[in-house]
């Protein structure tokens, strides 16, 4: 260790325990970050595309997670590297962002990481190549503008939506019913998107999903589904023209706050104790029955007395209703929730047309439906499926679908999928590549190659011969001037994605060339790496 000494001098150390530390410097710094992100890319990489493969994934205390989602594979992955740490930043800042696209934007870093490799080799300064490649993701983002095609449409016409989100689920497992759940998805985003402003709040669709039945039982429910029942068997199953106070207080008598002993030594005082509470519990009920209340939910729970007291008093009721849940159901009725029994007026009661409890199966699984609500601007996909793991990769989906559905009216152009967005600006690189008389020409080539490769993934993935495909399908595009031919990936017999309505939107496709560009260069501008020593 190196001791120096201060003003003072009394001896410090600079850089303790020195020699238990690795150090890579330089080249070997590159070629290491490079080759950790490269082996992140190679994982996802097939699992790009329709015909892309799931990974199954078990979490130290035996939770199976089995998905097809980049961000969720990276996410549950126990990562150790650094600079696959990084990789999986950039899959959680695209879902973040876009919410679609998660693999194919570490499959696009780990290209231009190969290809900067075979630079470096060449001895061309990696600035440079960073340099190079800010120059062709400017290239390829203008170019995406120019071959983007607008799409009207407006809730009369969902059908562009419609497709787009097609495209996005039919990389995933439930591909088999994706034209059902991409209307699904249409509408719970249309229902609560503000069209003028091209808003869209996520947080208004609730995606809950049950065990049993099939996938294509999954249904949209324009208005709150909680998954609870009515607190006694034998209160009404439906109610029609519910009145909801939504209360977030106990239904029981106050538990005194002091430490204290109460001597009750006789049967009288006894009596009195429980007469106060009962009046105390009847005055509660009442207020609830006088404002017109016809349904209490409320986010505690009571016990089997006020419940046989609210029974009598045909007063139905739901007893431990999560928050969140309780806010979505307050936005959806039109009511507020209610701290306390004495601030209980008719304003704030929530209004919904039908409120009711269904059953699943043979089994005591039952849910309450909240439906046409006063503010419908809430919805629930409620989604049916054979297994747990079924139903949680199903919402992963739908959320990829919500999300371009979101991304589309925010910003309606899109791009044809298949990579043949991809194949255009690789050839739209390469030509300008020519106007740059530096060594920034070369990584400005390397970028056309890198692009190519997500193209080349889908082939491979689709069983066919990779090389082959990706060559004619490029050769067309530049013969027919034509940007739409992508890879046949279902094997339709057409490569024009146009007539295969094979959309991506525009703001997603850029998102990921910028993004992967931005992690590459940052990577590629390391070349010190310190790191303590394995114990």
């Amino acid at each position: 260790m190196a001791l120096a000494f201060d003003e003072f001098g009394r001896p410090f150390i600079i850089i303790r325990e020195q020699e238990q530390k690795t150090r890579l410097r330089g080249l070997d710094a590159q070629k290491a970050n490079i080759s950790a992100g490269k082996a992140v890319a190679r994982i996802l990489r097939t699992s790009l595309g329709p015909k892309g493969m799931d990974k199954m994934l078990q979490s130290p205390d035996g939770d199976v997670t089995i998905t097809n989602d980049g961000a969720t594979i990276l996410e549950q992955m126990d990562v150790d590297n650094q600079i696959a740490k990084l990789m999986v930043e950039l899959s959680r800042s695209q879902d973040y962002e876009i919410g679609d696209g998660t693999t194919g934007v570490v499959v696009m870093a780990g290209a231009l990481l190969e290809q900067a490799e075979r630079l470096l080799e060449r001895g061309i300064h990696p600035i440079r190549i960073a340099e190079g490649y800010e120059v062709a993701s400017r290239i390829a983002f203008e170019h995406l503008e120019r071959i983007a095609h607008k799409y009207e449409f407006d809730a009369a016409n969902p059908e562009p939506l419609i497709q787009t989100c097609m495209t996005t689920l039919s990389s995933k497992i439930v591909n088999r019913c994706k034209r059902s759940l991409a209307e699904i998805a249409v509408k719970a985003v249309l229902a609560v998107a503000d069209l003028e402003r091209k808003d869209v709040n996520l947080d208004l669709i609730k995606v809950e999903g049950k065990v049993g039945g099939k996938l294509e039982d999954t249904e949209l429910i324009y208005g709150i589904v909680v998954d609870k029942d009515m607190s006694h068997p034998q209160m009404p199953k439906e109610i029609k023209d519910a009145n909801i106070a939504i209360l977030t207080c106990p239904f029981e008598p106050p538990k005194p706050k002091t430490k204290h002993k109460v001597d009750i030594d006789t049967v009288e005082k006894f009596q009195t104790l429980r007469d106060q509470e009962q009046k105390y519990f009847d005055d509660m009920v009442q207020k609830c029955k006088d404002v017109g209340a016809t349904l209490v939910i409320c986010q505690w729970g009571f016990d089997d007395e006020a419940n046989h007291l609210l029974m009598h008093r045909n007063l139905p009721a739901v007893r431990w209703v999560g928050g969140v849940e309780l806010e979505l159901i307050a936005i959806a009725t039109g009511g507020r929730i209610v701290p306390r029994f004495q601030e209980l007026t008719p304003e704030k009661l929530g209004r919904a047309g039908l409120v009711r409890e269904k059953s699943f199966g043979t089994t005591k699984d039952r849910m309450i439906y909240i439906e046409h609500c006063a503010n419908s601007r809430a919805v629930t996909i409620f989604i049916r499926g054979g297994n747990k793991m079924m139903i949680e990769e199903t919402k992963r989906s739908i959320h990829d679908a919500l999300c371009v559905a979101r991304n589309l009216i925010r910003n309606n152009s899109i791009v044809y999928g298949g990579g043949s967005a991809e194949i255009s600006c690789s050839v739209a690189v390469e030509a300008a590549a020519d106007k740059y008389p530096g060594v920034e020409q070369y990584a400005i080539r390397a970028f056309a190659d890198a692009l190519d490769s997500i193209p080349m993934a889908l082939a491979e993935n689709s069983g066919l011969q990779p090389i082959e495909t990706l060559s004619a399908v490029k050769s067309q595009q530049i013969k027919e001037n034509n940007p739409c031919c992508g890879i046949d990936c279902n094997d339709v017999g057409t490569n024009d994605m146009r007539e295969q309505n094979v959309f991506e939107t525009l703001i997603g496709k850029q998102q990921q060339i910028l993004l992967a560009t931005q992690v590459v260069k940052m990577i590629l501008k390391i070349d010190d790496v310190i790191s303590p020593s394995e114990y």
